[in-house]
């Protein structure tokens, strides 16, 4: 076993230390366990001696009594060993898992970019199985095996040394096959965890998506991406099977024919006089129970290959840096004003590629900006630097003159609340996901915020109230519906600032004017920064900020902006469809209002389009 092997499994070990005292009692209880099943050949040959006519102190029914006895015995031990040990187990498994996934949980969407959901979700759930299975059945198993062995190897040297130096000729050769059946099985179960997490990946993906899957007819591609990426995995598993498979037996083969010279070499002894037939019996169950436990080592080895894998899988995601975290010097801050400023920001992904490029703004407390720009412009990006899911690759964004790097991330984003375009909400009842926005709210701050978001009347209306439950990611409710749970989450967590991402683009009419109408009344007294989609939108905002390009290039209220001849006022003769876009005149507020009550909004092809003409 490698070096980082060894380290891995050692860290592994860790978890089982708090519970020590279980697996200290269990072994105890193995060993008592193994005495009584190495009694067992010794008390066969004394009845073996009974029957061919010796003499002995106890009659052939009392050895048969006192065999009964033994095995009761070991089974009531058994059975107390093993619930010790598997409660040890399971209790392992749960603060791995639970470990694993507390890291997750921490981790910044960076990390979250480059993995797919069903490989992780995979490694929470597969691997932490694979290592349970090893540290639950083949510690048990390990235990009682080793000490068989050892066991039957000195009762067998006492009952015949020559006989003994048959079998200790195997051992070398057995360990040589299983280091280096070793060396072939782990790398194979590495491969085998990570095809299957691939195809757990693949169903995950279509079952999410399953909307466009079938509004695309797609069910037969889907089937074939899933079982292309199941029959890979099989093509592993098969690999690893056959190895697995061939180690065992080849291990008992060769017991096999030691077993054999042993009832040769054994019934010349027994003629020469130097053994009793009782002696050779017991010898040859002692063989036997050598033999069988080393092949069980085997395979226990073989699966300890593939617990090395699926732990250094886990240790992976345990030792993954967190690239936005607390630093040693952030302090928590309590309620803020909700000043953020942008100070010369610049930002890149993993690419290099600089995607907001030396950006300065100041957004006073209350204030309302709204991000407008061609897709591709950096609004979202902007967007996420606000509650530090990405922190700036240059500059800083500082909250009422703070930096956010110097602010506990979990004062910050308790300001900070966020209303997104496609609103994700969690399969349990709508009360649930209401008080995710503050989980101690009261029954009447709940309702109160479903009614500022126009959600308390529709939700009255389903079969169980605020009890219903609401299906996978909503797909019970509306869209309209969806959109004004997850105002009322954020009214519940009342933030000082508010980041809405055009939560009206794809919804009705009468839909759009509910949450219009609930965005405003929660708007209300915050700073707030919209992403606009739709310049029907910036009309709420008291400034507006332009982006193209990552870069800002111009900032001001929308009469300011489509009195200079720049890329907001093409936006905006774009969109109202007026010909000649160089002699229109600046459109004043009225005309501005009863536009927008007539004119569509703009479509994306339509911001694409104006795009490719710059």
């Amino acid at each position: 076993m490698s070096q980082p092997a060894i380290h891995d499994m050692r860290r592994l070990f860790r978890y089982v230390a708090p519970y020590r005292w279980l697996l200290i009692i269990a072994s105890a209880l193995f060993v008592i366990s193994s005495g009584l099943f190495l009694a067992f050949p010794s008390i066969s040959g004394q009845l073996v001696n009974a029957v061919t006519g010796a003499a002995l102190p106890l009659s052939p029914t009392e050895i048969m009594l006192a065999l009964v006895a033994v095995f009761v015995l070991r089974a009531i031990v058994d059975i107390v060993s093993q619930y010790l040990l598997s409660r040890a187990g399971e209790s392992v498994t749960l603060d791995l898992r639970a470990d694993v996934y507390r890291r997750l949980q921490s981790l910044g969407l960076s990390f979250y970019a480059s993995r797919r959901t069903g490989e992780l979700v995979s490694r929470l759930s597969s691997d932490v199985t694979v290592v349970r299975t090893t540290l639950v059945n083949n510690v048990a198993t390990l235990l009682s095996n080793v000490l068989s062995i050892v066991g039957a190897a000195v009762l067998i040297l006492i009952v015949n040394w020559r006989l003994t130096l048959v079998v200790l000729i195997v051992l070398p050769v057995a360990t040589l096959i299983a280091v280096l059946y070793g060396r072939a099985i782990r790398p194979l179960s590495r491969q085998v965890q990570d095809k299957l997490a691939e195809s757990s990946s693949v169903a995950e993906e279509a079952i999410s998506g399953v909307r466009v899957v079938k509004s695309f007819e797609r069910e037969t591609y889907e089937v074939s991406r899933f079982e292309a990426a199941a029959r890979a995995t099989f093509q592993s598993a098969l690999r690893l099977a056959t190895i697995r498979a061939t180690f065992g037996p080849l291990i008992g083969l060769m017991f096999f024919f030691a077993l054999l010279a042993i009832l040769w070499f054994g019934s010349q002894e027994v003629s020469a006089g130097r053994l009793s037939a009782g002696e050779l019996v017991a010898f040859l169950l002692y063989g036997s129970i050598i033999a069988s436990s080393v092949g069980v080592l085997a395979q226990i080895f073989s699966q300890l290959q593939e617990a090395v894998g699926a732990t250094q899988r886990l240790f992976e995601i345990l030792d993954t840096p967190c690239d936005v975290c607390d630093t040693p010097n952030a302090k928590p801050i309590g309620v803020a004003e909700g000043r953020i400023t942008f100070e010369h920001v610049s930002f890149a992904y993993e690419s290099g590629v600089e995607v907001v490029q030396d950006i300065n703004l100041d957004i006073a407390p209350g204030e309302i900006i709204a991000l407008v720009g061609p897709s591709g412009a950096g609004k979202s990006t902007l967007f996420n630097l606000i509650p530090r899911f990405y922190d700036p690759t240059s500059g800083a964004v500082k909250l009422d003159g703070i930096d956010l790097r110097n602010i506990t991330l979990a004062s910050l984003r308790a300001n900070i609340g966020i209303v997104p375009q496609e609103t994700v909400l969690f399969s349990g009842t709508v009360r649930e996901n209401i008080l995710y926005g503050r989980l101690d709210a009261s029954e009447q701050e709940m309702m109160a915020a479903a009614k500022a978001a126009n959600a308390h009347e529709f939700v009255l209306a389903l079969p169980q109230g605020y009890d219903t439950p609401v299906g996978e990611r909503g797909i019970k409710l509306s869209g309209g519906q969806r959109q004004r749970i997850a105002i009322a989450r954020a009214v519940l967590k009342n933030p000082r600032v508010l980041l809405l991402d055009e939560a009206t683009s794809s919804l009705d009419s009468e839909s759009e004017g509910l949450v219009q109408e609930a965005l405003g009344r929660l708007m209300q007294g915050r700073t707030t920064i919209i992403i606009a989609h739709r310049l029907s939108t910036v009309q709420i905002a008291h400034r507006i900020a332009v982006l193209d390009k990552g870069r800002l290039v111009e900032l001001g209220t929308h009469d300011e902006l489509l009195a200079r001849d720049g890329l907001y006022r093409r936006l905006y003769l774009l969109q109202f469809a007026v010909a000649d876009e160089d002699t229109a005149p600046p459109l004043p507020d009225s005309r501005l209002d009863n536009a927008a009550d007539m004119s569509p909004a703009p479509t994306s092809r339509q911001f694409s389009a104006l795009l490719r003409s710059r």
